[in-house]
């Protein structure tokens, strides 16, 4: 393969990335609209179940006239979508984001097409009927599976359905919270593990195509707008960030409260069919005592980012809807994540605020910011995606002056939680299932170095006017140390022309070489990264590369164990920094060693 075959790689590589772009717009006006039909349908749900009218109007269950009978509402709810997920597809279950990023690491990133109506239908049910989740879960759930699924119709590669999906995934969020920029975020911390302009340029395409659905089919005002908060002081700064640290603490215990809920229902003797109905009792209950706690709640996280919300209501906020959300959501049901979790954050962000005026009221803080600061310090801590809480919060809010306490409390939140829990409260799902997610996201190695790194001196290089027997002799000097199956070709003047497999080569050969050369004769240059080494070697016949100059001059050659012993000194290096800084060269050995070498 030459360098204009590369380019035309290069070529066809930017022609998919458009092609992929396009194909993401175009989904996103679709997920827009199946947004929009999700919100509508809750929406009837709701005022059907607990107001007996067939309306579209958005309403939540509180102001119900039904006494004890509401209890009722959640339970048939959950009884429904007990017998979707057992008849229909059991991948119904749950809040969405863990069961996309398990398709991306084990099924090629493909979802049952199923998915695409049972999820919203499930998730429309389970709200509306009470359910204390969010839309945005099972519109990301959709977005994606239509992703997927458009991704298997049109035969691309996983990669690329990759791509597809979590741009439909987050053209879904986008088209519910008008947020583009935190959808895109969002992608990159949970979805894509990687950060590259093959799949950026398609999600953020599909980003904007969603927010601007947003726009078209809601409105363009912020989700959640709020009275201006006012500028921090740098004595309300550091009250911020210690209030995002506590929040942390809560983060994690919170993340790990739903799985302990999760681990109680395994036990439990009867099919998993039944649990969202057990569930949905406590739902019920606590919703006749606190009805604010049912269904959606996004008119909740607007009264909290007033700062003028009662303190019963807050209490009842932070606490009570933490009870009915944790167990409806443990006991598998469906619904999103990200709307209970900015309540019961903004309400403990906001009842730390009234806690700190009350004893310090010179502190400066304002209770809006509080619970702003408190919706997004959950988010982070729990779910560990940073910038999507830190962004998202800003564009939902249009609050500038919210971006340095955001930034302060979220980041602690963040800090804090990762040492207090292994996972996440989107990774530990499918970490107990034995798939573990990237938790960090740095450069291929293989593409940080060169190939004039790993360049060797041929041992045993032939000229292509020699004979068979020739070069069986001279391979025969060198056959203790020269092991690989082929060999350099070159012509009297270095320059390179093919390689020649050694099974060819006979004490009685009396043809040239010239004539018996490979077909195939990949090459490299010194400016090459070693990447393209490994893409060579696993596309074409040699085992060995010949790497050349300027002038098509043969200046050395490139192997498969080059490659792997530059690799591993490239990973030893990063350890022996990690254990220099942390002193622990040990436990740095096992975890670079994947844990299979016991060492002393």
């Amino acid at each position: 393969m030459n360098h204009k075959k590369v380019q035309k790689f290069a070529g066809n590589m930017s022609r998919r990335v458009f092609y992929l772009s396009m194909q993401a717009a175009v989904n996103a006006i679709a997920i827009g609209f199946v947004a929009k039909g999700l919100v509508m349908l809750i929406a009837l749900i709701t005022n059907i179940s607990f107001h007996g009218k067939f309306s579209f109007e958005e309403t939540g269950p509180a102001g119900n006239n039904l006494g004890l009978m509401v209890i009722s509402v959640p339970i048939i709810g959950s009884l429904i979508v007990g017998v979707m997920a057992r008849f229909g597809s059991k991948a119904i279950r749950g809040h969405g984001i863990p069961e996309a990023m398990e398709n991306i690491i084990l099924n090629e990133s493909k979802i049952p097409p199923v998915i695409t109506l049972l999820k919203p239908l499930s998730a429309a049910i389970s709200i509306g009927t009470g359910g204390p989740f969010g839309a945005e879960g099972p519109i990301i759930a959709t977005g994606g599976a239509i992703g997927s699924f458009t991704g298997q119709v049109i035969h691309i590669s996983s990669a690329e359905r990759k791509v597809l999906l979590a741009a439909g995934a987050c053209a879904g969020m986008a088209a519910i919270f008008g947020s583009p920029l935190a959808a895109i975020l969002l992608a990159i911390e949970l979805l894509l593990f990687e950060f590259s302009p093959r799949s950026v340029i398609p999600v953020a395409i599909g980003c904007i195509a969603g927010a601007g659905m947003h726009i078209a089919l809601f409105n363009s005002q912020p989700v959640f707008a709020m009275p201006d908060i006012p500028a921090v002081s740098d004595r309300a700064l550091v009250t911020y960030v210690l209030m995002g640290a506590a929040i942390g603490v809560v983060a994690a215990y919170v993340s790990k409260s739903v799985y302990f809920v999760e681990d109680m229902f395994e036990k439990l003797p009867i099919h998993w069919m039944w649990w969202p109905a057990l569930g949905a009792v406590v739902v019920g209950v606590v919703g006749y005592f606190a009805p604010h706690t049912m269904g959606v709640g996004y008119d909740n996280i607007k009264n909290l980012l007033t700062g003028n919300t009662p303190l019963a209501l807050v209490v009842s906020l932070c606490v009570l809807k933490y009870i009915s959300w944790v167990i409806s959501l443990g006991s598998g049901t469906s619904g999103g994540t990200l709307a209970p979790l900015f309540t019961i954050g903004g309400a403990f962000g906001a009842l730390i605020g009234m806690l700190v005026l009350q004893f310090f009221p010179g502190s400066d803080i304002n209770i809006a910011t509080a619970a702003l600061i408190g919706m997004a310090a959950m988010f982070a801590g729990a779910s560990r995606a940073l910038l999507t809480a830190i962004v998202f919060s800003l564009e939902t809010t249009g609050q500038p002056h919210g971006l340095l306490p955001l930034i302060g409390a979220c980041t602690t939140a963040y800090f804090v939680s990762f040492f207090l829990m292994k996972g996440s409260i989107m990774t530990e799902k499918i970490r107990r299932r034995g798939v573990s997610a990237p938790d960090e996201y740095t450069p291929d190695i293989l593409q940080l170095i060169n190939v004039a790194a790993v360049t060797l001196k041929p041992l045993v290089t032939l000229r292509s006017n020699m004979t068979l027997a020739q070069a069986h002799h001279l391979l025969q000097q060198h056959a203790a140390t020269y092991y690989h199956q082929y060999l350099l070709v070159t012509d009297d003047n270095g320059d390179f022309k093919g390689y020649i497999h050694r099974a060819h080569l006979s004490p009685q050969g009396t043809a040239i070489i010239s004539d018996t050369l490979e077909s195939a004769a990949p090459y490299l240059y010194t400016s090459d990264d070693i990447s393209v080494v490994t893409e060579l070697l696993n596309s074409y016949p040699p085992d060995v590369l010949a790497v050349l100059d300027a002038d098509k001059k043969v200046t050395g050659i490139v192997t498969a164990d080059a490659v792997l012993k530059a690799y591993g000194e490239r990973r030893r290096a990063d350890a022996r920094y990690h254990s220099a800084f942390y002193g622990n060269t040990r436990l740095l050995r096992l975890m670079a060693r994947g844990k299979r070498i016991l060492v002393r």
